[in-house]
């Protein structure tokens, strides 16, 4: 049952009126509930009217000013960020090990399978509803919602912890090595969820304004941003593999500790790619921009997996650039998050030197 056909039932349910046009025709809409959401539920659209839908909801038609490149960039900038600097010593000392590099390269195959998906409906259907319009096509209305509510969180809390990494890694490198020094303590709220860090706050309100701005112009921003991202994972590269030892892949610090390049087995290889999985999120962000890139058929599908395939090669060499300078059971604890990434940046200087 199509939309249309779902809303005049509605209507003719709540006797041609809405359901806040008098007090009865509330309390008969609220009875209806039930077996409205029962119906509505699994009630997909189709393509034509979703798409007609969320143009409406966008108001006047979008320039058409994206190409494949701005596409590229926006993957990039939206994957390569605090998410590889947090997730690799993690992983590194804890699961994988030295394997850590196949561990990226696990977890950039299913982000690249599921950019293909991203793609297709992309292409078919180029508006700015992403997965939740895809969902509402396919699955229909519930699933749709659980998803949309997903990604929500997902953005919210991963924004979150990006710009609270943002300020420990500040701390970490002027010398301030607890971030609780910068945060503002709430009493009454329990401890660990007590403390609002107004630097991560500033981060998201100025990232919010240049986005706000102007889809080109924070484009231009972004892939400013992620040229010295990508130029610092590139650095990390070249010294990693200039500088580091070939041994560090197979042999521990401590003889005690188990050795080879898969000191722990294939699972832990699959635990590491499950938590560096986080370090790709943001490719799906780029099927929303559909409705303002100027070829969709030719310009989403090299945009979405074209980024996908560039971060992947680009961490799977930064994750091997680190194991060749560091051995895996030489990162501490108090190494992992941030000061693992900070350590192996200033075992690169000393080694320059």
């Amino acid at each position: 049952m199509d939309k249309g056909t779902l809303m005049s039932q509605e209507a003719a349910e709540q006797g041609g009126g809405g359901s806040f046009s008098s007090l009865r025709a509330y309390g008969r809409a609220l009875s209806q509930t039930p077996r409205r959401l029962a119906r509505r539920a699994c009630a997909a659209t189709s393509p034509e009217e979703e798409m007609s839908r969320v143009r409406a909801r966008s108001g006047a038609s979008m320039a058409r000013a994206l190409r494949w490149p701005d596409l590229v960039g926006l993957g990039l900038g939206g994957m390569v960020g605090a998410g590889v600097f947090v997730t690799t010593g993690r992983a590194t000392r804890l699961y994988a090990g030295p394997g850590v590099i196949v561990s990226y390269a696990i977890a950039g195959l299913c982000a690249l399978l599921s950019a293909f998906c991203y793609t297709e409906f992309a292409v078919d259907m180029p508006v700015a509803g992403g997965a939740f319009s895809y969902l509402r096509v396919t699955f229909g209305e519930f699933a749709a919602f659980l998803t949309g509510a997903n990604l929500i969180m997902e953005y919210v809390f991963s924004n979150a912890a990006v710009a609270r990494s943002f300020t420990a890694y500040m701390g970490t490198a002027v010398g301030v090595d607890s971030p609780s020094k910068w945060r503002i303590a709430v009493p009454g709220l329990p401890k660990g969820f007590n403390e609002v860090d107004l630097v991560a706050v500033g981060v998201i309100l100025l990232i919010s304004v240049c986005i706000c701005y102007s889809t080109k112009e924070s484009s231009m921003v972004n892939m400013v941003l992620t040229a010295v991202h990508v130029a610092f994972i590139l650095f990390i590269i070249v010294m990693g593999f200039w500088r580091g030892d070939v041994r560090n892949l197979t042999h521990p610090a401590d003889p005690a500790h188990p050795g080879g390049f898969f000191p722990n087995g294939v699972g832990g290889v699959f635990s590491g790619a499950a938590m560096v999985y986080l370090s790709y999120i943001g490719y799906d962000a780029v099927s929303t921009m559909a409705e303002e890139v100027e070829r969709p058929a030719r310009d989403i599908p090299i945009g979405v997996s074209g980024s996908v395939v560039i971060v992947t090669v680009l961490y799977c060499l930064m994750a091997a650039s680190m194991s060749m300078l560091l051995p895996y059971d030489a990162v501490r604890e108090n190494q992992i998050l941030p000061g693992y990434n900070l350590f192996i940046y200033r075992k690169i200087i000393l080694r320059i030197l």
